[in-house]
């Protein structure tokens, strides 16, 4: 495995300083056309007090996708599946993902709720402790996810998982990442890929988008300071060459892409305003 540092010298490049942007209406660029996203998880603070008028600003901002964090006992932010698309889509924004840990016994409540909001993917973002102990332990995990994609495919939704860095550690003498890669029906789970986690772990993720092409329909883009800890920073202010890692998106297979940071230093939507502004000026160049 790479040292972290020397592997991400060797693919980023360092971005100019941070410049604080207002939080306006930005006009996306028409030549890509692209959707750009937002992983709620970024505000869930600011949700948690005003979720109407949190989802306003980040429309406003200029995200056009968002993916939710907030699933719980059949509802999203405490509003029924229905009223949560539509507050969603009044605001200009399409919810094509969703965050929602559970297991297979809930996995069809979670799938047929999922439906109900209109959610494409519906994505798993952790995995308990006592679970990844061993590489056995991931291959069960594996045989759990093949049987959960397979009721997601019944419910035309797609299944997908997501990494942090705990999957890049070697254990039994594999990646366990590896493992789920290849324990799993490339149809019934399709991952997506946390930028920030796979190089922090010490890994390239253009390495495994050519190892594993179309496997990645989802990507969370977030950058890393450049200090000894690496930690989380806007896009465009750290050191991740996303310029060079978009150019593998049609190899990877990906099919949305949400800006996600999990604390901030600065207030969260200053933070996602830079991020977005600095993505939408990189797509269009």
């Amino acid at each position: 495995m790479k040292n972290r540092r020397t592997f991400i010298k060797s693919i980023a490049a360092i971005s100019a300083a941070s410049m604080i942007f207002p939080l306006e209406v930005c006009s996306f660029p028409e030549s890509k056309n692209e959707l750009i996203g937002l992983q709620l998880y970024s505000v869930r603070g600011l949700m948690k007090n005003d979720l109407h008028g949190t989802l306003k600003k980040v429309a406003e901002i200029g995200y056009n996708s968002v993916e939710a964090a907030g699933y719980s006992n059949g509802k999203f932010y405490g509003l029924k599946p229905k009223e949560f698309k539509k507050m969603i889509n009044d605001l200009g924004m399409i919810l094509p993902s969703s965050h929602t840990s559970f297991e297979l016994l809930d996995a069809q409540k979670v799938i047929d709720d999922s439906c109900e909001a209109g959610i494409n993917y519906l994505v798993l973002p952790w995995l308990p402790a006592e679970k990844r102990k061993s590489i056995d332990g991931y291959k069960q995990i594996a045989d759990d996810f093949n049987k959960i994609g397979e009721l997601c495919q019944k419910s035309n939704i797609q299944f997908a998982y997501h990494n942090h860095d705990f999957e890049f550690i070697i254990t039994d003498g594999e990646i366990p990442y590896d493992v789920l890669l290849n324990e799993t029906d490339k149809e019934l789970l399709k991952m997506e890929l946390d930028i920030y986690w796979i190089i922090k772990g010490g890994y390239d993720p253009v390495k495994y988008f050519k190892n594993y092409p179309g496997r990645f329909e989802l990507w969370h883009v977030k950058d890393m300071e450049d200090s000894e800890e690496g930690f989380f920073t806007e896009v465009g202010n750290g050191i991740i060459n996303f310029k060079e890692i978009f150019e593998y998106k049609i190899t990877s297979g990906m099919k949305y892409f949400f800006v996600e940071q999990d604390v901030c230093r600065k207030p969260p939507l200053e933070s996602v305003s830079i991020s977005y502004r600095n993505l939408s000026e990189m797509l269009s160049e």
